[in-house]
Formats: structure tokens, C-alpha cells, sequence
């Protein structure tokens, strides 16, 4: 496998390793740690010649069991999710599905992508919103109606993942 091959694989699964490892870890730079890990462990294999059959396989293994051994040394085994047994393709699909969503996201212009978080991820009204941000009601049902339209009309978002929208 050449570098380039591998920025390919990097640059594609990057993103939804670390969704992965974050449901694991249930920390974020935890979990980018540990996907940074793992592709180092891995291109160096590659370099010593080793053959990897299914490297995005090979990887959400090396991630699930180096989040493991992470949550290990924090001494919050107990804590484990369930079924950490395997890599299902569940697993692989939703951190792909979540990758695409954040990636979605994060394209958003700043602010709206600021008052679409304060909405779905803190909870609040859009009237605690607007107040929050100085901004008028309807500006922010505006900005959120634009944020979940963007949403909905990036097909490459699953349907089902927007009902929470």
C-alpha cells in the first residue's frame, strides 16, 4: 500500500473512527487519540510489509480494542457499552451516518450552526435562544429552518438520522 493510498483510507475513515471511539470513550479527545493511535500502529505495520486483507475492518478493530484498553487504564471497565465484543456492520454504519451528520454540521454558516446546537444539542427554546444571542424569535426559527432544511435536502444524511430534527 502506498502513502497515498493511505491518506485515501485516512481521509475516509478518519471522521467516523472517531465517532466510534467516542461512543466508546465517551470523550472526544480520548477518542481522536485513539483513532490517531491506531492509524500510526497500522501504516507502520504496512511499512514492515505486514498484509492487512480489510483495512476498515482491521481499523474499527484496533480502534474498539485500543478504546478498550483506554477505558481499561481509567479504571472504567464497568462502563463498557454492551456487545463490545464484535464490530458489527451496525457499528461501522452508524459512525459512518454520525461522521456525515457532523460533517454536515459543521458546514453550516457559524452562526447558524451556533443557534442549530443551542437548539438541538442544549435544549433550549428558541426564545431562551434569541435572548441568549440578542437576536429576535423569528431569526432564530428562521436560522433553524434553514439549518434543518440544509439537513434534510444532504442526501447523503440517512432520513431516519433527521428525525430528531
Amino acid at each position: 500500500m502506498t502513502a497515498r493510498e493511505f491518506t485515501r483510507i485516512y481521509n475516509k475513515l478518519y471522521m467516523p473512527l472517531c465517532m466510534y471511539a467516542l461512543r466508546i470513550t465517551e470523550n472526544t479527545a480520548l477518542a481522536h487519540d485513539t483513532v490517531q493511535g491506531s492509524f500510526m500502529r497500522i501504516w507502520g505495520m504496512i511499512r514492515e510489509g505486514h498484509e492487512i486483507n480489510s483495512i476498515e475492518r482491521y481499523l474499527y478493530r484496533a480502534v474498539r480494542n485500543a478504546a478498550i484498553e483506554q477505558i481499561r487504564n481509567e479504571d472504567r471497565y464497568t462502563s463498557l457499552p454492551e456487545n463490545m465484543d464484535e464490530v458489527s456492520e451496525e457499528d461501522i454504519d452508524t459512525a459512518e451516518r454520525d461522521a456525515r451528520l457532523w460533517q454536515a454540521i459543521d458546514s453550516m454558516p457559524p452562526r447558524r450552526r451556533e443557534i442549530f446546537l443551542m437548539s438541538r444539542r442544549d435544549g433550549l427554546t428558541y426564545a431562551e435562544i434569541a435572548d441568549e444571542l440578542g437576536l429576535s424569535v423569528k431569526t432564530v426559527e428562521n436560522q433553524i429552518a434553514k439549518a434543518t432544511a440544509s439537513l434534510r435536502g444532504n442526501t447523503r444524511i440517512n432520513y431516519f438520522v433527521l428525525t430528531f430534527l
